[in-house]
Protein backbone atom coordinates (compact mmCIF):
# COMPACT_ATOMS: atom_id res chain seq x y z
CA UNK A 1 0.00 0.00 0.00
CA UNK A 2 1.49 3.35 -1.03
CA UNK A 3 1.40 6.69 0.83
CA UNK A 4 -1.56 7.90 -1.17
CA UNK A 5 -3.82 5.00 -0.29
CA UNK A 6 -2.81 3.81 3.20
CA UNK A 7 -4.77 6.56 4.93
CA UNK A 8 -7.85 6.12 2.74
CA UNK A 9 -11.00 4.84 4.35
CA UNK A 10 -12.86 1.90 2.77
CA UNK A 11 -15.43 4.36 1.43
CA UNK A 12 -12.83 6.61 -0.15
CA UNK A 13 -11.05 3.57 -1.64
CA UNK A 14 -14.37 2.34 -3.03
CA UNK A 15 -15.06 5.69 -4.58
CA UNK A 16 -11.58 5.84 -5.98
CA UNK A 17 -11.96 2.36 -7.46
CA UNK A 18 -15.24 3.30 -9.09
CA UNK A 19 -13.63 6.41 -10.51
CA UNK A 20 -10.80 4.34 -12.05
CA UNK A 21 -13.26 1.83 -13.49
CA UNK A 22 -15.20 4.69 -15.03
CA UNK A 23 -12.04 6.04 -16.67
CA UNK A 24 -11.03 2.60 -17.99
CA UNK A 25 -14.50 2.01 -19.36
CA UNK A 26 -14.42 5.35 -21.13
CA UNK A 27 -11.02 4.50 -22.60
CA UNK A 28 -12.26 1.10 -23.77
CA UNK A 29 -15.28 2.71 -25.29
CA UNK A 30 -13.18 5.27 -27.10
CA UNK A 31 -10.92 2.50 -28.45
CA UNK A 32 -13.87 0.44 -29.68
CA UNK A 33 -15.43 3.53 -31.20
CA UNK A 34 -12.17 4.33 -32.97
CA UNK A 35 -11.89 0.82 -34.36
CA UNK A 36 -15.42 0.94 -35.69
CA UNK A 37 -14.82 4.36 -37.22
CA UNK A 38 -11.65 3.11 -38.94
CA UNK A 39 -13.47 0.02 -40.21
CA UNK A 40 -16.33 2.17 -41.45
CA UNK A 41 -14.04 4.56 -43.28
CA UNK A 42 -12.13 1.61 -44.78
CA UNK A 43 -15.37 0.04 -46.00
CA UNK A 44 -16.51 3.38 -47.34
CA UNK A 45 -13.18 3.71 -49.14
CA UNK A 46 -13.66 0.31 -50.70
CA UNK A 47 -17.09 1.32 -51.82
CA UNK A 48 -15.84 4.56 -53.32
CA UNK A 49 -12.91 2.75 -54.96
CA UNK A 50 -15.22 0.15 -56.40
CA UNK A 51 -17.54 2.83 -57.69
CA UNK A 52 -14.88 5.17 -59.06
CA UNK A 53 -12.24 2.56 -60.02
CA UNK A 54 -9.03 2.54 -57.99
CA UNK A 55 -6.15 3.02 -60.45
CA UNK A 56 -3.10 0.79 -60.36
CA UNK A 57 0.34 2.24 -61.01
CA UNK A 58 0.14 0.90 -64.53
CA UNK A 59 -3.23 2.49 -65.19
CA UNK A 60 -1.99 5.80 -63.82
CA UNK A 61 1.01 5.78 -66.19
CA UNK A 62 -1.12 4.79 -69.16
CA UNK A 63 -3.58 7.57 -68.37
CA UNK A 64 -0.72 10.08 -68.37
CA UNK A 65 0.44 8.76 -71.73
CA UNK A 66 -3.06 9.11 -73.14
CA UNK A 67 -3.15 12.70 -72.00
CA UNK A 68 0.36 13.90 -72.79
CA UNK A 69 2.09 11.65 -75.37
CA UNK A 70 1.30 11.68 -79.07
CA UNK A 71 -1.35 9.01 -79.55
CA UNK A 72 0.57 7.46 -82.44
CA UNK A 73 3.47 6.34 -80.25
CA UNK A 74 2.29 3.84 -77.62
CA UNK A 75 -0.54 1.43 -78.41
CA UNK A 76 -2.80 1.12 -75.37
CA UNK A 77 -5.71 -1.30 -75.17
CA UNK A 78 -8.96 0.34 -74.04
CA UNK A 79 -9.02 -1.93 -70.96
CA UNK A 80 -5.33 -1.22 -70.17
CA UNK A 81 -4.44 -4.90 -70.63
CA UNK A 82 -1.62 -3.83 -72.97
CA UNK A 83 1.10 -2.67 -72.54
CA UNK A 84 2.78 -3.44 -69.25
CA UNK A 85 4.74 -0.61 -67.62
CA UNK A 86 8.34 -1.56 -66.94
CA UNK A 87 9.56 -0.68 -63.46
CA UNK A 88 12.98 -2.34 -63.40
CA UNK A 89 15.00 -5.03 -65.15
CA UNK A 90 17.93 -7.26 -64.28
CA UNK A 91 19.53 -10.05 -66.28
CA UNK A 92 16.84 -11.78 -68.33
CA UNK A 93 13.95 -10.54 -66.20
CA UNK A 94 11.71 -7.48 -66.13
CA UNK A 95 9.36 -6.36 -63.35
CA UNK A 96 6.30 -4.26 -64.06
CA UNK A 97 4.89 -1.38 -62.03
CA UNK A 98 2.88 -3.81 -59.86
CA UNK A 99 5.91 -5.98 -59.15
CA UNK A 100 5.08 -8.88 -61.49
CA UNK A 101 8.13 -10.68 -62.88
CA UNK A 102 8.56 -11.53 -66.58
CA UNK A 103 11.07 -13.43 -68.68
CA UNK A 104 12.15 -10.99 -71.39
CA UNK A 105 12.45 -12.74 -74.75
CA UNK A 106 13.05 -9.45 -76.58
CA UNK A 107 16.15 -8.08 -74.78
CA UNK A 108 14.44 -4.71 -75.15
CA UNK A 109 14.59 -4.73 -78.98
CA UNK A 110 17.85 -6.70 -78.85
CA UNK A 111 19.69 -4.10 -76.77
CA UNK A 112 20.39 -6.07 -73.58
CA UNK A 113 22.74 -8.64 -75.11
CA UNK A 114 24.72 -9.05 -71.87
CA UNK A 115 21.54 -8.94 -69.79
CA UNK A 116 19.58 -6.02 -68.44
CA UNK A 117 21.59 -3.78 -66.11
CA UNK A 118 24.76 -5.81 -66.52
CA UNK A 119 26.78 -4.93 -63.42
CA UNK A 120 30.05 -4.11 -65.21
CA UNK A 121 28.38 -2.13 -67.96
CA UNK A 122 26.30 -0.12 -65.49
CA UNK A 123 29.36 0.53 -63.32
CA UNK A 124 31.29 1.81 -66.33
CA UNK A 125 28.47 4.22 -67.10
CA UNK A 126 28.14 5.40 -63.51
CA UNK A 127 31.86 6.02 -63.12
CA UNK A 128 31.94 7.97 -66.37
CA UNK A 129 28.95 10.08 -65.27
CA UNK A 130 30.84 11.08 -62.16
CA UNK A 131 33.97 11.92 -64.14
CA UNK A 132 32.66 13.51 -67.36
CA UNK A 133 28.97 13.55 -68.21
CA UNK A 134 29.20 15.42 -71.50
CA UNK A 135 31.93 16.55 -73.89
CA UNK A 136 32.17 18.42 -77.20
CA UNK A 137 32.19 15.50 -79.60
CA UNK A 138 33.56 17.13 -82.76
CA UNK A 139 35.50 19.99 -81.12
CA UNK A 140 37.15 19.01 -77.82
CA UNK A 141 37.04 15.19 -77.67
CA UNK A 142 37.38 12.81 -74.76
CA UNK A 143 39.69 9.80 -74.61
CA UNK A 144 36.99 7.12 -74.67
CA UNK A 145 35.76 8.17 -78.10
CA UNK A 146 39.19 7.46 -79.55
CA UNK A 147 39.47 4.18 -77.63
CA UNK A 148 36.08 2.95 -78.84
CA UNK A 149 36.82 3.89 -82.45
CA UNK A 150 40.01 1.82 -82.20
CA UNK A 151 38.13 -1.10 -80.63
CA UNK A 152 35.48 -1.09 -83.36
CA UNK A 153 38.24 -1.21 -85.95
CA UNK A 154 39.82 -4.16 -84.16
CA UNK A 155 36.66 -6.28 -83.92
CA UNK A 156 35.57 -5.61 -87.50
CA UNK A 157 37.96 -4.99 -90.39
CA UNK A 158 41.21 -5.78 -88.57
CA UNK A 159 39.84 -9.05 -87.19
CA UNK A 160 38.23 -9.99 -90.50
CA UNK A 161 41.49 -9.56 -92.34
CA UNK A 162 43.15 -12.06 -89.99
CA UNK A 163 40.37 -14.56 -89.37
CA UNK A 164 38.60 -14.95 -92.72
CA UNK A 165 39.91 -17.07 -95.57
CA UNK A 166 42.40 -15.54 -98.02
CA UNK A 167 39.94 -15.41 -100.95
CA UNK A 168 37.57 -13.34 -98.87
CA UNK A 169 40.30 -11.00 -97.69
CA UNK A 170 41.24 -10.29 -101.31
CA UNK A 171 38.11 -8.17 -101.51
CA UNK A 172 39.81 -5.72 -99.17
CA UNK A 173 42.28 -4.95 -101.94
CA UNK A 174 39.60 -3.84 -104.40
CA UNK A 175 39.68 -0.26 -105.51
CA UNK A 176 36.04 0.98 -105.66
CA UNK A 177 37.37 4.42 -104.81
CA UNK A 178 40.77 6.02 -104.59
CA UNK A 179 42.98 3.96 -102.29
CA UNK A 180 45.51 5.71 -100.10
CA UNK A 181 47.81 2.97 -98.77
CA UNK A 182 47.71 -0.59 -97.49
CA UNK A 183 47.52 0.42 -93.82
CA UNK A 184 44.26 2.31 -94.37
CA UNK A 185 42.76 -0.76 -96.05
CA UNK A 186 43.52 -2.84 -92.97
CA UNK A 187 41.92 -0.41 -90.53
CA UNK A 188 38.45 1.02 -90.04
CA UNK A 189 37.31 4.51 -89.27
CA UNK A 190 34.11 5.42 -87.45
CA UNK A 191 31.52 8.16 -87.33
CA UNK A 192 29.54 7.94 -84.08
CA UNK A 193 25.81 8.61 -83.97
CA UNK A 194 22.96 8.24 -81.49
CA UNK A 195 20.34 5.91 -82.99
CA UNK A 196 20.51 3.09 -85.51
CA UNK A 197 18.86 5.03 -88.31
CA UNK A 198 21.47 7.77 -87.92
CA UNK A 199 24.22 5.22 -88.54
CA UNK A 200 22.42 4.17 -91.72
CA UNK A 201 22.05 7.76 -92.86
CA UNK A 202 25.74 8.35 -92.22
CA UNK A 203 26.52 5.34 -94.40
CA UNK A 204 24.30 6.71 -97.17
CA UNK A 205 26.12 10.02 -96.99
CA UNK A 206 29.44 8.19 -97.11
CA UNK A 207 28.35 6.32 -100.23
CA UNK A 208 27.50 9.41 -102.24
CA UNK A 209 30.60 11.24 -101.01
CA UNK A 210 32.82 8.31 -102.01
CA UNK A 211 31.23 7.39 -105.34
CA UNK A 212 29.43 10.54 -106.49
CA UNK A 213 26.35 8.41 -107.27
CA UNK A 214 23.06 9.19 -105.52
CA UNK A 215 21.16 5.95 -106.05
CA UNK A 216 21.10 2.92 -103.76
CA UNK A 217 19.63 -0.55 -104.03
CA UNK A 218 17.66 -1.88 -101.04
CA UNK A 219 15.37 -4.84 -100.49
CA UNK A 220 11.68 -5.40 -100.16
CA UNK A 221 10.81 -5.90 -96.51
CA UNK A 222 13.79 -3.81 -95.39
CA UNK A 223 13.69 -1.68 -92.25
CA UNK A 224 16.54 0.79 -91.88
CA UNK A 225 14.89 3.34 -89.61
CA UNK A 226 12.48 6.22 -89.93
CA UNK A 227 14.61 9.33 -90.31
CA UNK A 228 14.08 10.97 -93.70
CA UNK A 229 17.32 9.60 -95.13
CA UNK A 230 16.88 6.05 -93.86
CA UNK A 231 13.16 6.12 -94.64
CA UNK A 232 14.02 6.17 -98.34
CA UNK A 233 15.43 2.67 -97.86
CA UNK A 234 12.72 1.38 -95.49
CA UNK A 235 10.30 -0.55 -97.63
CA UNK A 236 7.06 -0.85 -95.67
CA UNK A 237 4.35 1.48 -96.97
CA UNK A 238 3.02 1.99 -93.44
CA UNK A 239 6.14 4.00 -92.67
CA UNK A 240 6.84 5.57 -96.06
CA UNK A 241 3.36 6.40 -97.31
CA UNK A 242 2.53 9.52 -95.26
CA UNK A 243 5.85 11.15 -96.16
CA UNK A 244 6.41 9.97 -99.71
CA UNK A 245 5.98 13.44 -101.21
CA UNK A 246 8.89 14.72 -99.13
CA UNK A 247 11.29 11.82 -99.67
CA UNK A 248 14.21 11.94 -102.07
CA UNK A 249 13.21 8.62 -103.66
CA UNK A 250 16.81 7.62 -104.32
CA UNK A 251 16.32 3.97 -103.29
CA UNK A 252 15.37 1.20 -105.70
CA UNK A 253 13.89 -1.95 -104.18
CA UNK A 254 14.52 -5.50 -105.33
CA UNK A 255 12.96 -8.73 -104.05
CA UNK A 256 14.65 -10.58 -101.21
CA UNK A 257 15.16 -14.27 -101.91
CA UNK A 258 14.29 -16.09 -98.71
CA UNK A 259 15.92 -19.29 -97.57
CA UNK A 260 13.67 -22.32 -97.62
CA UNK A 261 10.33 -20.60 -98.06
CA UNK A 262 8.24 -18.70 -100.56
CA UNK A 263 8.44 -14.94 -100.69
CA UNK A 264 5.11 -13.60 -99.52
CA UNK A 265 5.80 -9.89 -99.78
CA UNK A 266 2.90 -8.29 -101.56
CA UNK A 267 3.83 -4.63 -101.78
CA UNK A 268 4.68 -3.53 -105.30
CA UNK A 269 7.70 -1.46 -106.15
CA UNK A 270 7.61 1.44 -108.55
CA UNK A 271 10.69 0.35 -110.48
CA UNK A 272 9.78 -0.58 -114.04
CA UNK A 273 12.57 -3.10 -114.28
CA UNK A 274 10.94 -5.20 -111.56
CA UNK A 275 7.56 -5.60 -113.22
CA UNK A 276 8.54 -8.77 -115.02
CA UNK A 277 9.68 -10.38 -111.79
CA UNK A 278 6.55 -9.26 -109.97
CA UNK A 279 4.25 -10.59 -112.66
CA UNK A 280 6.10 -13.87 -112.91
CA UNK A 281 6.58 -14.43 -109.19
CA UNK A 282 3.09 -15.85 -108.50
CA UNK A 283 3.92 -16.36 -104.82
CA UNK A 284 7.15 -18.23 -105.47
CA UNK A 285 10.47 -17.20 -104.03
CA UNK A 286 12.48 -15.16 -106.55
CA UNK A 287 15.63 -17.03 -107.46
CA UNK A 288 19.12 -15.71 -106.94
CA UNK A 289 19.55 -15.51 -110.71
CA UNK A 290 16.44 -13.37 -111.18
CA UNK A 291 17.42 -11.07 -108.31
CA UNK A 292 20.89 -10.72 -109.83
CA UNK A 293 19.35 -9.87 -113.20
CA UNK A 294 17.19 -7.20 -111.60
CA UNK A 295 20.17 -5.65 -109.80
CA UNK A 296 22.26 -5.71 -112.97
CA UNK A 297 19.55 -3.83 -114.86
CA UNK A 298 19.37 -1.22 -112.10
CA UNK A 299 23.13 -0.73 -112.27
CA UNK A 300 22.87 -0.19 -116.04
CA UNK A 301 19.91 2.17 -115.79
CA UNK A 302 20.61 4.21 -112.65
CA UNK A 303 23.55 5.88 -110.98
CA UNK A 304 23.93 3.36 -108.14
CA UNK A 305 26.54 4.11 -105.49
CA UNK A 306 25.69 1.41 -102.93
CA UNK A 307 23.69 -1.68 -102.05
CA UNK A 308 22.17 -1.55 -98.57
CA UNK A 309 21.20 -4.84 -96.95
CA UNK A 310 20.34 -6.39 -93.61
CA UNK A 311 21.98 -9.85 -93.32
CA UNK A 312 18.69 -10.91 -91.70
CA UNK A 313 15.57 -8.76 -91.85
CA UNK A 314 14.34 -8.55 -88.27
CA UNK A 315 11.53 -6.00 -88.39
CA UNK A 316 10.62 -7.42 -91.78
CA UNK A 317 9.70 -10.75 -90.16
CA UNK A 318 12.96 -12.58 -89.33
CA UNK A 319 13.58 -13.10 -93.05
CA UNK A 320 16.72 -15.14 -93.56
CA UNK A 321 18.10 -14.90 -97.10
CA UNK A 322 19.93 -17.81 -98.73
CA UNK A 323 23.67 -18.03 -97.96
CA UNK A 324 24.55 -17.09 -101.52
CA UNK A 325 22.97 -13.62 -101.32
CA UNK A 326 25.70 -11.64 -99.53
CA UNK A 327 28.52 -13.09 -101.69
CA UNK A 328 26.45 -12.15 -104.73
CA UNK A 329 26.02 -8.58 -103.50
CA UNK A 330 29.75 -8.35 -102.75
CA UNK A 331 30.58 -9.46 -106.29
CA UNK A 332 28.12 -7.05 -107.90
CA UNK A 333 29.40 -4.11 -105.86
CA UNK A 334 32.97 -4.97 -106.86
CA UNK A 335 31.95 -5.26 -110.49
CA UNK A 336 30.20 -1.88 -110.55
CA UNK A 337 32.50 -0.01 -108.16
CA UNK A 338 29.73 0.50 -105.63
CA UNK A 339 29.80 0.19 -101.85
CA UNK A 340 28.27 -2.70 -99.92
CA UNK A 341 26.59 -1.36 -96.77
CA UNK A 342 25.43 -3.89 -94.19
CA UNK A 343 22.91 -2.79 -91.60
CA UNK A 344 23.84 -4.87 -88.55
CA UNK A 345 22.14 -2.63 -86.03
CA UNK A 346 20.03 -5.61 -84.89
CA UNK A 347 22.21 -8.57 -85.89
CA UNK A 348 25.55 -7.32 -84.56
CA UNK A 349 27.44 -8.26 -81.39
CA UNK A 350 26.72 -11.98 -81.22
CA UNK A 351 22.99 -12.00 -81.89
CA UNK A 352 23.23 -14.59 -84.71
CA UNK A 353 26.01 -16.74 -83.24
CA UNK A 354 28.82 -14.72 -84.83
CA UNK A 355 30.17 -11.34 -83.77
CA UNK A 356 28.52 -10.01 -86.92
CA UNK A 357 26.07 -11.82 -89.16
CA UNK A 358 28.10 -11.20 -92.34
CA UNK A 359 30.72 -13.59 -90.94
CA UNK A 360 28.42 -16.56 -91.58
CA UNK A 361 28.99 -15.94 -95.29
CA UNK A 362 32.55 -14.64 -94.92
CA UNK A 363 31.57 -11.41 -96.64
CA UNK A 364 33.38 -8.19 -95.78
CA UNK A 365 31.29 -5.05 -96.33
CA UNK A 366 32.63 -1.60 -97.11
CA UNK A 367 30.52 -0.02 -94.38
CA UNK A 368 28.77 -1.60 -91.41
CA UNK A 369 26.09 0.07 -89.29
CA UNK A 370 26.01 -0.79 -85.58
CA UNK A 371 23.74 0.08 -82.67
CA UNK A 372 21.33 -1.52 -80.17
CA UNK A 373 23.57 -4.05 -78.32
CA UNK A 374 26.62 -1.79 -78.76
CA UNK A 375 26.12 -0.24 -75.30
CA UNK A 376 23.49 -2.44 -73.65
CA UNK A 377 21.16 0.48 -73.04
CA UNK A 378 22.64 3.90 -73.86
CA UNK A 379 21.78 5.71 -77.12
CA UNK A 380 24.91 5.24 -79.23
CA UNK A 381 25.40 3.93 -82.74
CA UNK A 382 28.22 3.88 -85.25
CA UNK A 383 28.94 3.81 -88.95
CA UNK A 384 32.20 1.86 -89.29
CA UNK A 385 33.94 1.78 -92.66
CA UNK A 386 37.12 0.80 -94.37
CA UNK A 387 39.60 3.56 -93.60
CA UNK A 388 40.49 4.15 -97.27
CA UNK A 389 36.84 4.57 -98.18
CA UNK A 390 36.11 6.82 -95.23
CA UNK A 391 39.13 8.96 -96.13
CA UNK A 392 38.06 9.15 -99.76
CA UNK A 393 34.53 10.17 -98.77
CA UNK A 394 35.17 12.63 -95.98
CA UNK A 395 37.71 15.47 -96.29
CA UNK A 396 39.81 16.54 -93.31
CA UNK A 397 37.92 18.79 -90.92
CA UNK A 398 38.57 22.48 -91.29
CA UNK A 399 36.86 23.22 -87.99
CA UNK A 400 33.30 22.59 -89.16
CA UNK A 401 32.35 18.93 -89.58
CA UNK A 402 30.04 18.11 -92.50
CA UNK A 403 28.19 15.52 -90.43
CA UNK A 404 28.00 15.79 -86.65
CA UNK A 405 25.66 16.18 -83.68
CA UNK A 406 25.66 17.59 -80.15
CA UNK A 407 25.99 14.18 -78.48
CA UNK A 408 28.39 12.63 -81.02
CA UNK A 409 30.44 9.92 -79.31
CA UNK A 410 28.89 10.60 -75.91
CA UNK A 411 31.38 9.78 -73.11
CA UNK A 412 28.89 7.70 -71.10
CA UNK A 413 27.88 5.73 -74.18
CA UNK A 414 31.50 5.12 -75.13
CA UNK A 415 32.33 3.90 -71.61
CA UNK A 416 29.39 1.51 -71.64
CA UNK A 417 30.20 0.27 -75.16
CA UNK A 418 33.78 -0.58 -74.21
CA UNK A 419 32.50 -2.47 -71.15
CA UNK A 420 29.78 -4.19 -73.20
CA UNK A 421 32.27 -5.48 -75.78
CA UNK A 422 34.48 -6.82 -72.99
CA UNK A 423 31.50 -8.56 -71.37
CA UNK A 424 30.43 -10.22 -74.62
CA UNK A 425 33.94 -11.61 -74.94
CA UNK A 426 34.39 -12.48 -71.24
CA UNK A 427 31.09 -14.36 -71.02
CA UNK A 428 31.66 -16.04 -74.40
CA UNK A 429 28.21 -14.90 -75.48
CA UNK A 430 28.84 -15.27 -79.21
CA UNK A 431 29.44 -19.01 -78.82
CA UNK A 432 26.57 -19.22 -76.36
CA UNK A 433 24.24 -17.59 -78.88
CA UNK A 434 25.20 -20.12 -81.53
CA UNK A 435 24.69 -23.09 -79.18
CA UNK A 436 21.42 -21.94 -77.62
CA UNK A 437 20.18 -20.75 -81.00
CA UNK A 438 20.29 -24.31 -82.27
CA UNK A 439 18.37 -25.46 -79.19
CA UNK A 440 15.76 -22.75 -79.68
CA UNK A 441 15.18 -23.57 -83.35
CA UNK A 442 14.96 -27.27 -82.53
CA UNK A 443 12.31 -26.60 -79.88
CA UNK A 444 10.35 -24.22 -82.10
CA UNK A 445 10.49 -26.67 -85.00
CA UNK A 446 8.86 -29.29 -82.80
CA UNK A 447 5.83 -27.10 -82.12
CA UNK A 448 2.61 -28.24 -83.67
CA UNK A 449 -0.69 -26.43 -83.82
CA UNK A 450 -3.50 -28.81 -82.86
CA UNK A 451 -5.95 -26.61 -84.70
CA UNK A 452 -6.17 -27.49 -88.38
CA UNK A 453 -6.94 -23.86 -89.06
CA UNK A 454 -3.35 -22.78 -88.36
CA UNK A 455 -0.01 -23.34 -90.04
CA UNK A 456 3.23 -22.50 -88.22
CA UNK A 457 6.85 -22.42 -89.31
CA UNK A 458 10.07 -21.19 -87.74
CA UNK A 459 13.33 -19.74 -88.96
CA UNK A 460 16.33 -17.93 -87.55
CA UNK A 461 20.02 -17.92 -86.77
CA UNK A 462 21.57 -17.88 -83.32
CA UNK A 463 19.35 -16.28 -80.70
CA UNK A 464 17.36 -14.55 -83.40
CA UNK A 465 14.34 -16.60 -84.34
CA UNK A 466 10.80 -16.18 -85.55
CA UNK A 467 7.66 -18.32 -85.46
CA UNK A 468 5.33 -17.46 -88.34
CA UNK A 469 1.62 -18.07 -87.89
CA UNK A 470 -0.57 -18.42 -90.97
CA UNK A 471 -3.87 -19.85 -92.03
CA UNK A 472 -3.76 -22.97 -94.25
CA UNK A 473 -4.42 -20.88 -97.34
CA UNK A 474 -1.28 -18.87 -96.68
CA UNK A 475 -2.80 -15.64 -95.40
CA UNK A 476 -1.19 -14.18 -92.27
CA UNK A 477 -2.92 -15.09 -88.98
CA UNK A 478 -2.30 -11.66 -87.48
CA UNK A 479 -5.06 -11.72 -84.87
CA UNK A 480 -4.02 -15.15 -83.66
CA UNK A 481 -0.36 -14.15 -83.39
CA UNK A 482 -1.19 -11.01 -81.43
CA UNK A 483 -3.51 -12.92 -79.12
CA UNK A 484 -0.76 -15.46 -78.46
CA UNK A 485 1.64 -12.68 -77.53
CA UNK A 486 -0.93 -11.09 -75.19
CA UNK A 487 -1.64 -14.43 -73.53
CA UNK A 488 2.07 -15.08 -73.12
CA UNK A 489 2.61 -11.76 -71.39
CA UNK A 490 -0.15 -12.63 -68.92
CA UNK A 491 1.79 -15.81 -68.22
CA UNK A 492 4.99 -13.87 -67.63
CA UNK A 493 6.78 -13.98 -71.01
CA UNK A 494 7.54 -10.87 -73.09
CA UNK A 495 7.48 -11.39 -76.87
CA UNK A 496 7.07 -9.12 -79.90
CA UNK A 497 5.38 -9.44 -83.30
CA UNK A 498 7.41 -8.76 -86.42
CA UNK A 499 6.74 -8.57 -90.14
CA UNK A 500 4.53 -6.41 -92.31
CA UNK A 501 1.47 -8.30 -91.06
CA UNK A 502 2.66 -8.73 -87.45
CA UNK A 503 2.18 -12.50 -87.71
CA UNK A 504 5.75 -13.52 -86.85
CA UNK A 505 6.44 -14.06 -83.16
CA UNK A 506 10.07 -13.11 -82.64
CA UNK A 507 12.64 -14.34 -80.13
CA UNK A 508 15.62 -12.06 -79.42
CA UNK A 509 16.37 -12.77 -75.73
CA UNK A 510 19.42 -11.59 -73.82
CA UNK A 511 22.36 -13.77 -74.81
CA UNK A 512 22.72 -14.66 -71.12
CA UNK A 513 19.47 -16.64 -71.10
CA UNK A 514 19.71 -20.28 -69.99
CA UNK A 515 18.61 -23.38 -71.85
CA UNK A 516 16.06 -24.14 -69.14
CA UNK A 517 14.55 -20.68 -69.48
CA UNK A 518 14.24 -21.14 -73.24
CA UNK A 519 12.63 -24.54 -72.75
CA UNK A 520 10.13 -23.10 -70.28
CA UNK A 521 9.24 -20.31 -72.68
CA UNK A 522 8.69 -22.65 -75.63
CA UNK A 523 6.67 -25.04 -73.44
CA UNK A 524 4.42 -22.17 -72.38
CA UNK A 525 4.11 -21.09 -76.01
CA UNK A 526 3.10 -24.63 -76.99
CA UNK A 527 0.28 -24.60 -74.43
CA UNK A 528 -0.93 -21.19 -75.54
CA UNK A 529 -0.65 -22.08 -79.22
CA UNK A 530 -2.91 -25.08 -78.77
CA UNK A 531 -5.59 -23.11 -76.97
CA UNK A 532 -5.81 -19.98 -79.12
Amino acid sequence: MNENTKHQTPNTRKASSAKHQSRNGAADGTLVFGIWCFFGVWCLGLGVSAASGLKTKTQHVLELLRLYESRNVTFIEPDDSWPIVWERACGVHVWDAEGKKYLDLTAGFGVAATGHANTRVVKAGQQQMERLLHAMGDVHPHALKAQLARELSRITFERWRVSLNPSTVKSLNRVPVQRFNDSTVQRAKTIFCNSGFEAVETALKTAIMATGKRGIIAFEGAYHGLGYGALNATHREHFRGPFRSQLGQFAHFVPLPEAGQASRLTQKTSDDCLKEIQEDRRGACPTRERVEDCIQRLFRREQIGAILCEPIQVRGGINVPPPALLPLLRRLCDEHRALLILDEVYTGFGRTGKWFACEHNEVIPDLICLGKALTGGFPLSACVGRADIMDAAWPPSNGEAIHTSTFLGHPVGCAMALAQIKEIARLKLVRRSATLGRVLLEKLSALRATRSTLSISCRGLGLLAGLEVRYPGGSPATKVALQIIKTMIRRGFILLPEGEHANVISFTPPLTITERQLENAVAALAEVLNHE
